[in-house]
């Protein structure tokens, strides 16, 4: 597998302090079999739609308790509304969330605070997809 062209994951988060902790659990290169990562960072829902409308996202990570618009929403908007959109982890405040998270039409969840290996393991089977070209 080629390593020059980088997996991009949109990141989505009010939160900062989510931000960086999400990138610290997942890291450069989540799997030596997968490229490396770059992160495209968004603290609003308007960046989010630009990067998504731009393409090239391989997997968008958003955050369910991010305001005034939750990652959730977006999720559902991207499934309504982009052909062939990126898959989609949301991240969210609580397990018994998780039925929102169905609602969100989601293709993984994870809980905060954050489980590193839990969301690494989330991340990568959906990357290993647009790493063989199933999203790209």
């Amino acid at each position: 597998m080629s390593d020059h062209q980088p997996l991009r994951v949109l990141l989505f988060s009010d939160d900062r302090d989510v931000r960086a902790a999400v990138i610290a659990a997942l890291g450069a290169r989540p799997h030596p079999d997968l490229p490396p990562v770059e992160f495209v960072e968004c603290a609003t829902e308007p960046v989010v739609w630009q990067h998504l409308d731009e393409g090239g996202i391989d997997l968008a990570i958003l955050d369910g308790e991010a305001v005034p618009a939750g990652g959730m929403g977006i999720a559902r908007q991207m499934k309504d509304e982009l052909y062939e959109g990126p898959p989609s982890i949301v991240l969210t405040g609580r397990p018994q969330d998780a039925w929102l998270a169905t609602w969100s039409r989601a293709d993984a969840v994870v809980n905060q605070p954050l489980e590193p290996f839990r969301l690494a393991e989330a991340a990568i089977e959906l990357l290993r997809g647009a790493a063989t070209g199933a999203t790209r």
